[in-house]
């Protein structure tokens, strides 16, 4: 059987100030990067760009990859992007019921920890992505 894996991207945009934009998701309530699926007629950094700009108002200038992780259970493939705001005025969506830029100390306080790591990593000086897979909830 050939296997089928769904592609995620998300975006970890970092102020200036080196501030984190963040959700807190409609559905569940988690706070996380913003993203989503990527579509099938679109190229990755599209992906990111439409994905943020959805869930935030923010336009993003996407910069380098930085992580790529698989979530063993679900098939899902996500790669993350660090990128730069071209605008500063977030707002709400259908899939978002909060908006935030949290300092990076904030982050793993709020997000659980396969999403808190995509931050950690983009925020890393280093150029190499990182690797990683998990369960849905912890690192494997």
């Amino acid at each position: 059987m050939t296997p089928l894996h769904s592609v995620s991207v998300a975006g970890v945009v970092v102020r200036e100030d080196g501030r984190v934009l963040a959700i807190r998701r409609a559905d569940n309530g988690a706070w996380e990067p913003p993203g989503g699926v990527l579509e099938v007629a679109e190229s990755v950094e599209d992906g990111v760009r439409r994905e943020v700009y959805e869930e935030t108002g923010i336009k993003v200038r996407v910069e380098r990859l930085t992580g790529v992780y698989k979530n063993m259970n679900r098939g899902i493939v996500a790669l993350v992007f660090r990128c730069s705001p071209e605008n500063q005025i977030a707002r709400l969506s259908d899939e978002s019921i909060e908006v935030a830029w949290l300092a990076p100390a904030e982050v793993s306080a709020r997000m659980a920890e396969v999403y808190a790591v995509r931050v950690l990593d983009a925020l890393r000086g280093d150029a190499a992505p990182s690797v990683r897979t998990h369960d849905g909830r912890h690192l494997l």
